[in-house]
């Protein structure tokens, strides 16, 4: 039976089972072979077979003992909980009956102590009136006997009896008490004056405890509030030694306040005393001797201490609404900065304004005195808003021209400089200013920024470089008005740089907001008026400075050489000098402009730029050798105006340089080249004008084929 107990591994299998019963039998391999026997494997299986029937039967009868006896203790525990219920039940009774009579008993005592106290205390009051009496008696025989007022161990108990007696003698007629009413008062005050004594006595020795208890004794006393005074003087002894009067306040009041708590019984009022006592005393005294010295003889400094003082009082005040001051700590932290600062607040904008007219002329003469420079008078009125107004129209320099020796009269220096001024100024008005007046005083600094840094030095800057631009027709001109565009595009983004981070805080959710906009527009596109205005007479300057080339350079001979099978030049000089000339330009306008700006003036230029070329070229007769000198310069040009990556400039040169191909083509092929993909939308006129330039054009055969 063990072995066939062997047999049963977890989990399971019956082939399996099979397969090891006839693997430990011999003879039974399952494999068959020589050693195969299958009567002795059968005898084996049906010997297995009796031993699991066996088996199977004990396992049977121990699972119906089993059964039985789980059944016998099933009864038997359901049984005792029965009887477990049952003695709970009569346990919770026996309970609720034992909670209805603690209830009963807590009544009666209650009910019996209620009849006690009514009992005790009129017998109570009655002692005690009996008492004042006694000490009452002493007072009227002018002579204190009792040891309460005789030891002065006893200051508590005697400070409590003569408050009481004192409310007494305040109902008595004066006619009938007058002597014994001015000795309880004298007494009074006595106890009084010791009281204050002791609570100093014991806060310089640090007795909290002591100044707890002597401070719960003063509070019904008239003399409390002198009680807290003390305690706020003697706070601050030796509390301000540093420099930093504002971080001495911020650690006095924060050791305070946590020992007024163990103190008074009011801590929070205490605290608030001593604040507004540091603040009214201490804090004014120092902002007082810190402005009044530099009020009238330097606005700088005056309105730094003044950005400084008041912003570290204001970082004392968020500290010190970490305490507790009671219900409206902010309120009041606020009335005692207005306190100490209304009479420098109420006319800051107007020193402000005054400072910043003043420094950033100072800044601006600085700067002209600098370059020997005397200001010239721009002029209002009739008679140059006219000049102004003609100049805008007709584009002509009105006026004698200026030199200004390569000075632009714009300074980044200056402008950094007028900018961090404006932006102290921001910042000091951010702080300074009444919430309902911020937008309105920014504005004014606003108006100060676009007054002394947009009129007053860049449209200045721009005025004098428009007079500074030669006329188109002068040789050899200096060109210095794109230096005064790309100074003045840098200058612009630092303006509304500083407009957007500074000035748009301030004024963004009033409608100054709209207020400002416009004026920026308004400067910005009366700026941009005369930045256009002289960009186009820098054009033309550039165009007349190419027709001097072309006119000093180009000769007739050029494009009809006398000897025309011995031309060696590749391009006429007046090419390469021209080419020469628009590179440097390009690249000059490329380093002036920014964004579009760019393209938009490179392709003004460019079409310009081929418009003289073209009219340049329509002044000659062209051999055939000399068109084909035409062509090489004009592909010169044509790569000239790759530079410009300007797609309308390069069409157009391409088209020119198709035209030029009219000086060379055989006669036969005229028809065909003017009907080419280049030139087959142009005007007929046009092509007749360049067909005309060829020294063979009136030859009948010429005429005949373009006819």
């Amino acid at each position: 039976m063990a072995t066939t107990a062997e047999l049963f591994e977890e989990p399971f299998v019956a082939d399996e089972y099979i397969e090891r019963l006839a693997w430990r039998t011999p003879g039974g391999g399952s494999r068959g072979g020589e050693a195969f026997d299958p009567k002795r494997l059968l005898e084996e299986f049906v010997n297995h077979i009796q031993e699991l029937q066996v088996m199977d039967e004990r396992i049977q009868r121990k699972v119906e003992k089993l059964e039985q006896q789980c059944q016998k203790e099933a009864k038997e525990f359901a049984k005792k909980v029965q009887e477990l219920q049952k003695s709970n039940q009569v346990a919770f009774q026996h309970f609720q009956e034992l909670d209805e009579h603690i209830s009963y008993v807590a009544t009666k005592v209650c009910h019996l102590g209620d009849q006690l106290e009514g009992v005790n205390t009129p017998r109570q009051r009655a002692v005690e009136a009996q008492k004042l009496m006694k000490y009452f008696n002493e007072f009227l025989d002018g002579e204190l006997k009792s040891d309460v007022f005789t030891n002065s161990e006893k200051i508590k108990e005697a400070a409590d009896i003569i408050q009481k007696l004192h409310l007494i003698a305040q109902e008595l007629p004066f006619d009938r008490f007058s002597e014994v009413k001015s000795k309880i008062a004298s007494k009074y005050h006595d106890l009084e004056c010791q009281l204050i004594q002791e609570f100093t006595s014991a806060q310089r020795r640090g007795e909290i405890s002591r100044m707890r208890e002597v401070a719960a004794v003063l509070l019904h006393f008239k003399g409390y509030s002198h009680c807290v005074d003390v305690y706020i003087k003697q706070c601050q002894e030796g509390a301000f030694l540093r420099n930093d009067v504002f971080e001495d306040a911020a650690i006095l009041c924060q050791r305070v306040n946590k020992q007024v708590g163990e103190v008074f019984s009011n801590p929070e009022t205490v605290l608030a005393k001593l604040i507004q006592n540091i603040f009214e005393v201490k804090l004014q005294s120092y902002v007082k001797d810190q402005l009044e010295e530099h009020r009238k003889s330097d606005a700088e400094q005056y309105l730094k201490n003044l950005y400084d003082l008041y912003t570290r009082t204001t970082n004392l005040s968020s500290k010190l609404m970490e305490f507790n001051l009671g219900t409206d700590k902010q309120t009041f932290l606020s009335k005692l900065i207005k306190s100490i600062f209304i009479s420098y607040l109420e006319n800051y904008i107007e020193v402000e304004i005054g400072y910043l007219k003043s420094r950033s002329a100072m800044i601006l003469q600085r700067y002209y005195d600098s370059k020997n420079h005397q200001k010239r008078s721009i002029g209002t009125g009739g008679i140059q808003d006219l000049k102004e107004r003609i100049r805008q129209r007709t584009n002509l320099p009105l006026g004698p021209s200026i030199d200004t020796h390569g000075e632009t009269f714009l300074s980044q220096e200056v402008v950094v400089n007028l900018l961090q001024e404006t932006k102290q100024a921001f910042e000091r008005c951010h702080r300074l200013s009444d919430p309902s007046d911020l937008p309105k005083n920014a504005f004014r600094i606003f108006s100060m920024l676009v007054e002394f840094l947009c009129t007053e030095h860049i449209d200045y800057a721009l005025e004098t470089g428009l007079a500074g631009i030669p006329s188109s027709d002068s040789k050899n001109a200096n060109l210095y008005f794109l230096d005064v565009v790309h100074q003045a595009n840098t200058i612009f983004h630092l303006f509304d740089k500083q407009f957007n981070d500074h000035l748009m805080p301030l004024i963004s959710s009033s409608p100054k907001l709209s207020e400002c906009l416009q004026k920026k527009k308004d400067i910005i596109e009366q700026m941009e008026v005369k930045l256009d205005m002289g960009i186009d007479r820098t054009l033309n300057c550039m165009i007349g400075q190419m027709k001097h080339i072309l006119a000093a350079e180009q000769k007739k001979t050029d494009f009809k050489p006398e000897d025309e099978n011995n031309v060696l030049i590749q391009y006429t000089n007046a090419c390469v000098k021209v080419c020469g000339y628009v590179r440097k330009q390009v690249e000059k306008i490329r380093n002036s402009m920014d964004g579009k700006n760019v393209d938009t003036v490179l392709m003004e230029f460019g079409v310009r730029f081929h418009r003289l070329i073209y009219e340049h070229l329509q002044q000659y007769s062209y051999s055939c050798m000399g068109g084909m000198l035409a062509i090489c310069d004009v592909a010169e040009y044509r790569k000239c105006a790759k530079d410009f990556k300007i797609a309308l400039v390069l069409q157009l040169f391409d088209t020119l340089h198709a035209l030029c191909n009219l000086l060379v083509v055989a006669p036969d092929n005229l028809k065909q080249v003017c009907s080419g993909e280049q030139l087959a939308n142009l005007d007929k006129n046009i092509l007749h004008s360049f067909v005309q330039l060829r020294v063979d054009y009136r030859s009948a055969r010429l005429a005949r084929h373009f006819s």
